[in-house]
């Protein structure tokens, strides 16, 4: 690892990245017009400390998973993302891999979209990240183990969840996320990774393994979810998933309808948790 080059890469990103761009509120004298170390600390979810060790060129090997965090903090394009892992003496993700990577049209997108639940998944359905709404909304913690964040992985093995399901949704659903599962493995053969979730899962659900060995995929459309949300009681919001065509990333946006009692609700989430303000 060239830890001096490094050091200096951090450095020169984090001066180019200003609040605004990082959706910070811009107060108080800076020296610079980038991102304050702090700041970048809070967006990585990293220590303020091992950030200033990482750009002094003192801290080595950082994890992977620190490397993708600060990729997306610093607003990273794939090319510079590959350019920090190579720096800090990693392998960057490989074609044949589920990418993971949020660009920065994408976190731009993110940062407009405050005041309504919004997370972004891998094709795979693991959670990469969610505004602070969805996660007052859902009751989720900030940190979530790699596999309960996998929602194929929750809707197979009963994790609780605050979204209601009918026995006909619940299936629906279900055949929804197999359906999605099976074209990202077809796409990403050589992710290791998912070849591992898919036969773990077969091994532990065998409501799984029977649509895994059916091969049918059903075509995914728009929906309402009810949500027993542990904060403001049920509601019902329109679901919509978009993705994205640079990194293949699955945005799920929670709507409700205008004037409607769930849009009070949400309002009531808003005001409660001073978010989007």
């Amino acid at each position: 690892m060239n830890s001096g080059e490094l050091a200096r890469a951090l450095r020169s990103w984090r001066d180019r990245v200003s609040p605004a761009d990082a959706g910070l509120p811009d107060v108080g004298l800076r020296r610079t017009a980038g991102l304050r170390r702090e700041e970048l600390a809070a967006l990585a979810g990293i220590s303020v400390d091992y950030l200033v060790r990482l750009e002094q060129g003192r801290a080595r090997n950082p994890s992977t998973q620190v490397l993708a965090a600060l990729a997306r903090a610093l607003r990273l394009s794939s090319t510079e993302r590959d350019l920090l892992y190579r720096a800090a003496g990693a392998r960057p993700p490989a074609a044949g891999v589920v990418p993971r990577h949020i660009g920065p049209g994408t976190a731009r997108v993110l940062d407009r979209l405050v005041d309504t639940p919004v997370a972004v998944f891998t094709a795979s359905w693991d959670l990469i990240t969610a505004n602070p709404l969805w996660n007052a909304l859902l009751g989720v913690g900030e940190a979530v183990p790699p596999r309960a964040g996998n929602l194929v992985w929750r809707h197979f093995t009963g994790v609780p969840s605050p979204i209601v399901h009918t026995a006909e949704e619940h299936d629906r659903f279900g055949r929804h996320l197999v359906g999605d599962l099976r074209h990202a493995v077809a796409t990403y053969p050589d992710d290791r990774g998912l070849a591992v979730l898919v036969a773990e899962l077969r091994e532990t659900s065998p409501a799984f393994a029977e649509r895994w060995d059916d091969f049918a995929v059903q075509p995914r459309v728009a929906e309402r979810k009810t949500i027993d949300s542990p904060a403001v009681g049920l509601l019902t919001l329109d679901c919509d998933v978009l993705a994205t065509l640079d990194g293949d990333l699955r945005i799920v946006v929670y709507t409700a309808r205008p004037h409607s009692e769930d849009a009070s609700r949400l309002d009531l989430l808003r005001v409660a948790g001073n978010i989007g303000k």
